[in-house]
């Protein structure tokens, strides 16, 4: 707790305000003196203005949250803080290899302000090592500073899981790591504030890394499984999720359901811990597999409803963000479904209320549309992401999209209790 010796005196800033950073720091904001910090600054401007464009916090809490915004034109001044929380991305490059370029600039730049006896805790998604081997010197060569004399490190992997209200920052166990006891300690203390649900102390930073990079890797490797169940199932002409809800009556049977594997962690998380296996002598098997498959699917899909619909035409898919409910179309597979569909000679048109239309040109060169203002006729209506909208779809309505004997491709199984009109078409994994 703030009146705690440990953080008494304790001044916070979140480096990188994307769906992590943005809740930590309003969350820590309740507790101590939080700077939000990003180079973006029309994303400072924007959330100035109580706007958060991952929909993670909500305008009134957001307005309510007594931090200060900085970024942009605007840096951070020596002695603002003596904490820092790096939540930057870590994608990967074209050869799907670790791309630490973001966390390199962000360790640089609290280097440049960085005093004797502050903290910094990493908190973007790494293999085992960076932290020590990677951020320590990029930070001492910017600060001028010692690790471990002058200055100390922290690691706690962030585990938001966007667009979830269940499982919030508030309600997620969260690992914490320090390069000392104390420091780990010291860690703890902070995210205990808002973390209710308790923190786990690991015994290392790379303990923690490492539990990090599996954690994500485990769920894409289930979800291909899935996947390639609904491959097979697919050739012997059963649905998969009956297949799927009938085995989920054992009790300990993973409830995995197959589709699209995209966005910023499940799908990049595996290749970081693949590179490091690599980088120590182990050739990784399943874990690739797992992405082979899931890498595959949009294309796959893409074969399969070309194959239902049994001629070309125009085709309305529905959805593009990576998942359902959360904007953010980074890395959506989606946009191998719709390559897959033009690449077998039809026209695609793309609908989605939850996606910003100029990312959407931009990242993939979609122009949304508005089923609303009368796009009709479709040859198939595809429904690629289960956003509730379209979760909500009547029959009729599906069928006022469609041209005669047109088909209704259900991808996520969203549709599957739904009754169709006579004369539209079903398909579904």
């Amino acid at each position: 707790m703030p009146g705690d010796p440990v953080t008494a005196n304790t001044r916070i800033a979140v480096i990188g305000l994307g769906y992590v950073g943005l809740p930590l720091a309003v969350a820590l904001s309740q507790h101590f003196k939080v700077i939000g910090y990003d180079v973006d600054g029309d994303r400072i401007a924007e959330l100035a203005n109580g706007h958060d464009r991952t929909g993670e916090v909500a305008e009134k809490v957001l307005n309510g949250a007594s931090l200060d915004f900085l970024g942009g034109q605007d840096s951070l001044k020596p002695g603002a803080a003596n904490t820092y929380i790096i939540t930057v991305p870590t994608p990967v490059d074209e050869r799907n290899e670790p791309d630490l370029s973001n966390l390199l600039a962000a360790c640089r730049g609290v280097g440049e302000v960085l005093a004797a006896g502050d903290l910094v805790v990493i908190e973007s998604t790494v293999y085992p090592g960076v932290t020590a081997d990677i951020c320590a010197p990029a930070i001492e060569a910017a600060s001028g500073l010692v690790w471990r004399r002058d200055f100390h490190l922290g690691y706690s992997p962030e585990r938001i899981n966007p667009g979830d209200a269940l499982h919030t920052l508030a309600g997620i166990v969260k690992v914490v790591a320090g390069d000392t006891a104390e420091t780990a300690e010291r860690v703890a203390a902070i995210y205990r504030t808002v973390c209710l649900a308790g923190v786990h102390v690991a015994p290392s930073i790379e303990t923690a890394e490492a539990a990090k990079a599996i954690e994500n890797a485990q769920r894409d490797i289930n979800i291909a499984f899935a996947n390639e169940v609904a491959m097979i199932t697919g050739k012997l002409g059963l649905s998969v999720h009956d297949v799927l809800e009938a085995a989920g009556t054992k009790w300990n049977f993973l409830p995995f359901t197959p589709g699209f594997v995209g966005g910023h962690c499940i799908s990049v998380d595996p290749f970081y811990l693949a590179y490091k296996a690599r980088e120590v002598g182990h050739e990784p098997e399943i874990i690739l597999a797992g992405r082979r498959i899931n890498e595959a699917m949009g294309d796959y899909l893409a074969g399969r409803v070309d194959e239902a619909l049994g001629r070309t035409g125009r085709i309305l898919v529905l959805g593009l963000t990576f998942k359902e409910n959360v904007p953010d179309l980074r890395n959506s597979k989606v946009a191998d479904l719709i390559e897959g569909l033009k690449s077998r000679g039809h026209t695609v048109v793309v609908a989605d209320p939850m996606a910003d239309p100029d990312e959407a040109k931009r990242l993939y060169g979609v122009s949304l549309v508005n089923p609303a203002d009368g796009a009709r006729g479709f040859d198939a209506v595809v429904g690629a992401v289960a956003h509730d909208a379209y979760r909500a779809l009547s029959g009729a309505e599906l069928e006022g999209l469609l041209a005669d004997d047109g088909l209704v491709a259900d991808i996520k199984g969203m549709w599957r209790s739904l009754e169709l009109p006579k004369g539209i078409r079903r398909w579904a994994l």
